[in-house]
Parts: structure tokens; C-alpha cells; sequence
């Protein structure tokens, strides 16, 4: 297996980056720190609907940067696709969202946290963070399998479903076996406040720890760096100060 070091020159000493198969069946991109450094917990990442891009990649270096190993699974690789095509960007990913299926996506997942497990990273130790649809891969994750943590930023398929076997978050919320931390913007046009309210009780009857902070003045996609129009970067910056701070108190606590 090839590795190579990140390409951007001040992480190239820090990071390692590898692309693997996740249990020699799904494509994955992996970002470490330095072999010299062992990790402090290992994080699945799940993209938003534009799939792998350098953006998503940015924020596996962003937890890199924080002490964990990243592994970013590539949920439109039965496709032939990391990304799509970027001069469509969001145009183009909505339709490529919807030839998802809940099977695939857990199984994509679920070979992310088995390659992080057969890393020597158990279940105190695995956390999922995830955006626009990916938030909700990370919750669903949360309900279906134990985890020390899940993030979802502006999840939603929140009172219907997004994909075949993969029901609204709604119904999952009540169902987390893991503390869970929502972030969601209070513009959001894909997302409803009365959405987000529901959901916020929704997970406090789980009995997990859970937390959902809103942001007023933001919408969609708030923490897209790489699209000026929907980033606001003061949200951005505290929904990430929360993310390391949950992360903190939640991976690897006994």
C-alpha cells in the first residue's frame, strides 16, 4: 500500500496520507498523524453530497490537527466516483445523492469503523462526524451502532427519509446508542425550525447526552469554507470549537 505525504507543504511532516480499501471493499481516504504519533481516537468522516472533495479533506487535516486518524469513506465509489464533478458542485450532487440506498451506506460505514477497530481503536475510542448528508449518516450511525461520539452538521432527511432504508431522523433519534452533538443553521431552507425543535427532544428521549445548537443568520452548508455564499464564518468557527470540545470530552473517556 502506497503512502504519501499530505501535499500541502506545512502538514506534510504531521500528516500521513493513505487510500485504501476498507475491508477490501470500500475506498477510503486516510489521514493520520505522523507514524511517531500515535492517534488519540480514529474518526469516520462522511461527506456532504458533493463527495470527496478538498474541502472534506480539509477537515480530516483539521482533526488530524487535533490527534485523531481520519478515515473518509467514498459513498459514490459503486458509481465509479470520489467527487462530484466540481464545476456543477451542488447541481450536480443532488441528483448523485439519490442513488444512494441505506445498505450501501452502512456497509461503507461499517467497514470505515472495522478498519479503524482492526487499527486497534475500539468503540471508547471511534467517533463519526459528518455534513449536509452526511450528518445524517452520522446519526443514523449513532442509533445503529454504539460509538464514543457522532456529530452531524445540518443534517436532514429529519421527518422523511432521504434514502431507501434509512428512515427520518426523527424516528432514529429516540434509538442513539451514542452522545451526539447536532449544529444546524436557524436559515437553513432545506431544513425547518419546527424540524430542528422536534429533533432536539427527539434525541433527549434517547438518554444518551445530546446537545443541538442553532445559529441564527446562517443556513445550509454554514462551515463550507469552500463556498463563500452559504459560509459564515463566525458560526463556522464556534460549531468547531463545540465539535473539538465533544470530541474531547467524549472519545476515549472511560
Amino acid at each position: 500500500m502506497a503512502v504519501m505525504t499530505a501535499e500541502a507543504n506545512e502538514k506534510q511532516h504531521r500528516h500521513l496520507r493513505t487510500e485504501v480499501s476498507a475491508r477490501d471493499r470500500t475506498p477510503a481516504t486516510v489521514i493520520a498523524p505522523a507514524a511517531d504519533d500515535p492517534p488519540r481516537g480514529g474518526i469516520v468522516v462522511i461527506q456532504d453530497a458533493r463527495g470527496i472533495t478538498p474541502y472534506l479533506l480539509s477537515v480530516c487535516y483539521d482533526l488530524v490537527d487535533a490527534g485523531y486518524l481520519t478515515i473518509a469513506p467514498h459513498l459514490y465509489h459503486r458509481d465509479g466516483l470520489a467527487e462530484v464533478d466540481p464545476t456543477d458542485s451542488w447541481a450536480g450532487a443532488i441528483p448523485q445523492m439519490g442513488t444512494l440506498t441505506g445498505d450501501g451506506i452502512h456497509a461503507d460505514v461499517n467497514d470505515c469503523l472495522d478498519h479503524l477497530s482492526d487499527a486497534g481503536l475500539g468503540t471508547a475510542q471511534t467517533a463519526v462526524i459528518g455534513f449536509c448528508m452526511g450528518g445524517t449518516v452520522a446519526l443514523a450511525t449513532a442509533a445503529r451502532r454504539p460509538l464514543a461520539a457522532a456529530v452531524s452538521y445540518y443534517g436532514g432527511a429529519v421527518s422523511s427519509p432521504a434514502w431507501p432504508g434509512v428512515p427520518p431522523l426523527l424516528d432514529l433519534a429516540p434509538a442513539l446508542q451514542s452522545p451526539w452533538l447536532g449544529l444546524y443553521g436557524e436559515e437553513d431552507s432545506m431544513i425547518t425550525m419546527a424540524d430542528i425543535t422536534d429533533l432536539r427532544a427527539a434525541a433527549a428521549r434517547s438518554g444518551q447526552p445530546t446537545e443541538l445548537v442553532t445559529y441564527p443568520g446562517a443556513g445550509h452548508a454554514f462551515h463550507s469554507h469552500d463556498r463563500p455564499a452559504v459560509h459564515r464564518p463566525e458560526a463556522a468557527a464556534d460549531a468547531w470549537r463545540r465539535t473539538l470540545a465533544f470530541l474531547d470530552r467524549h472519545v476515549g473517556a472511560a
